[in-house]
């Protein structure tokens, strides 16, 4: 059984930690199989187009000027269609490591224009299958900040695996009650 952090939180009132929890469940029984702490979606800041210039080398591609909240603006090349100045959007740094296309990025020249990172699309996120453009958000969505926390993509997800003898505890309200009468929150 899967659940996230979030949904057991809404049953159970506790300040235990992640590891705490997953502890604690193994030593009532129900044991732990797998913890997705979404730390791959850490390094992917919100960021906004300063601006969007046609590559000298390349019909199809951009150069673009972006601000990731730091005051220092970085130069990516980008194929996206709907690249433009002012469009805020999920930004991946050299070193990040995007998921959707399985690749650690680093710094890159292409087509002779120096690149320092990605603007992601939901598929490079696995959000989805949209590959179309890189991902849009609101005008208001504070840049240089966590995308995973303002997206929800940040919310733990703890895998059980139940045995037959508890079927006390194929329902959220019923880990959250056993979690409870263990002394990890009421």
């Amino acid at each position: 059984m899967k659940f996230t952090l979030s949904w057991l939180k809404e049953h159970l009132d506790t300040d235990a930690s992640l590891e705490q929890i997953c502890e604690r469940l193994t030593a009532i029984g129900l044991e732990v199989e797998d913890v997705d702490d979404k730390a791959a979606y850490k390094p992917f800041v919100i960021a906004k187009i300063l601006s969007a210039e046609k590559h000298p080398e390349a019909d199809r591609l951009k150069v673009l000027s972006v601000d990731a909240g730091d005051g220092k603006p970085v130069q990516i090349v980008c194929g996206a269609p709907n690249a433009r100045a002012g469009l805020v959007g999920a930004l991946a740094r050299p070193g990040t490591y995007v998921p959707g296309i399985d690749v650690t990025l680093s710094v890159g020249k292409i087509r002779g224009v120096e690149s320092h990172g990605m603007m992601c699309s939901e598929k490079e996120l696995n959000m989805s299958d949209n590959h179309d453009g890189i991902i849009d958000l609101p005008d208001d969505a504070p840049v240089g900040t966590s995308f995973a926390s303002y997206a929800g993509l940040d919310d733990p997800v703890i895998e059980i695996n139940l045995t037959p003898n508890r079927p006390d505890c194929t329902s959220i309200y019923g880990i959250a009650r056993d979690l409870a009468a263990s002394g990890l929150g009421t």
